[in-house]
């Protein structure tokens, strides 16, 4: 019997009862922290863009590219609240003064730097 593609390839099959079914496994990828943006983003590829997703996990790069997506979100993260807290001025010397103040801005800022890093990064 001539080999197929697959037993050319290196390829193994199994028979089970009359039916040979060839055994696949998914390539080892190094295990890499993912963080809440990489879930995010992982939830968005499940629902949305399932041939992403698909072609990611069966390539054996997903853990990988969760994790780089989000070390980008965190560091765009990061920047967008400097940046804004330089914009609208909010020191350590707020803080000290008052406290509460300095609390409501910083968690307004943290929300617009989460909206942005959601739409730019994480949902597109």
């Amino acid at each position: 019997m001539a080999k197929t593609i697959f037993e050319e390839l290196g390829g193994k099959y199994e028979r089970q009862g009359d039916y040979l079914i060839p055994c696949l496994t998914v390539p080892a990828e190094e295990e890499q922290p993912i963080g809440t943006w990489g879930q995010r983003h992982l939830d968005y590829l499940k629902q949305y863009r399932k041939v992403t997703y698909t072609n990611l996990l069966t390539s054996g790069r997903l853990n990988t590219y969760l994790a780089d997506i989000d070390r980008q979100a965190q560091e765009r993260f990061e920047r967008l609240i400097e940046s804004m807290k330089q914009a609208q001025g909010i020191t350590e010397r707020l803080k000290e003064e008052n406290a509460l103040e300095w609390v409501q801005h910083l968690n307004n800022i943290r929300a617009c730097a989460r909206e942005t890093v959601n739409k730019e990064i994480i949902y597109n």
